[in-house]
């Protein structure tokens, strides 16, 4: 199994909506949406462009923040399932 590192910071692509309205922005890939996050810059650099081009298309302002600060809230253990066996 490929071992990933443990993330210990998280960067996110940020719309300002407002003085205090924030959301984090997202890319539509295919059919789905996927949020502009990661856990290292090299990453957040090749979302830069698209970032770009959302903050040029909705006149609005983007920032990339950076999130150090990690609490684990929950932890979720698998449970029995049959369709465990097709993520083999």
């Amino acid at each position: 199994m490929l071992k990933t590192p443990k993330i210990t910071e998280l960067f996110a692509f940020i719309a300002v909506e407002g003085p205090e309205d924030e959301g984090i922005i997202a890319m539509m890939l295919g059919d789905k949406w996927m949020p502009m996050l990661g856990a290292d810059m090299k990453r957040m650099e090749s979302l830069r462009p698209i970032a770009q081009n959302i903050a040029t298309i909705n006149g609005q302002k983007v920032i990339l923040a950076k999130f150090t600060t990690r609490i684990n809230i929950e932890d979720i253990e698998p449970s029995d399932s049959p369709i465990k066996e097709k993520w083999k």
